[in-house]
């Protein structure tokens, strides 16, 4: 894609997670997390369509690792869906880490998606949650808004964004994500196994440069 990407009126930008507790100072902060807010603000400028999730969490939620007696953030346990990551405590209903980044401009966004509110499910896909069968409704949405391309930017690149990304490619939407409005958690080689799906699904990996 070249330099002068022309965005039109059925792309839509997919904010993922741009939330307190994923940056500096917080819960389950991303490294950097909060470079992607100056990133993101300017490449909403460009589009009609922008949408944001949020991760809302009950405080007994199933991927908390201190609901699970003995184990610590980051060990893995087995769900009836599959192998779930334990994360410290993080985007609790209502709280001040479950906001919105001060610096982030969201009043661009015509669509807040909350996932993650079922205490025994987690939600990383902004499509889907973590069984990929329950619909968050995004899916319906952008097919009824007769939206084509998804841009995503947001956090964690090699998770959230990562699963949103290739639900959004396997509902046959065009997916692109801009690399350097994200940032990584980079568990075990997430970020390269994320790169890799990028490349085998057919996910193109865009630059901050091609908006401006």
């Amino acid at each position: 894609m070249g330099t002068d990407m022309q965005i039109s009126d059925r792309d839509v930008l997919l904010v993922i997670d741009v939330q307190n507790d994923f940056c500096t100072g917080g819960a389950l902060a991303v490294p950097n997390g909060e470079k992607v807010v100056p990133a993101i603000n300017r490449i909403a400028q460009k589009f009609a369509n922008v949408v944001l999730t949020q991760d809302w969490h009950p405080g007994d939620h199933v991927s908390f690792a201190p609901n699970h007696a003995g184990r610590q953030p980051f060990q893995t346990i087995e769900l009836d869906y599959g192998t779930q990551v334990l994360w410290p405590t993080h985007c609790v209903q209502g709280t001040a880490g479950a906001e919105f980044h001060r610096d982030l401009d969201v009043a661009s966004a015509s669509l807040v998606v909350r996932k993650g509110f079922r205490r025994d499910i987690d939600s990383y896909s902004a499509l889907f949650e973590n069984d990929h069968r329950t619909p968050t409704g995004l899916l319906g949405y952008l097919r009824e808004r007769e939206l084509k391309t998804v841009f995503l930017a947001g956090l964690a690149l090699d998770f959230c964004v990562r699963f949103s990304a290739e639900d959004a490619r396997k509902a046959g939407f065009e997916v692109a994500v801009i690399a350097d409005a994200c940032r990584g958690i980079d568990l075990d080689g997430s970020v390269a196994a994320t790169h890799r799906s990028f490349g085998e699904l057919g996910i193109s990996v865009v630059s901050l440069e091609a908006f401006l």
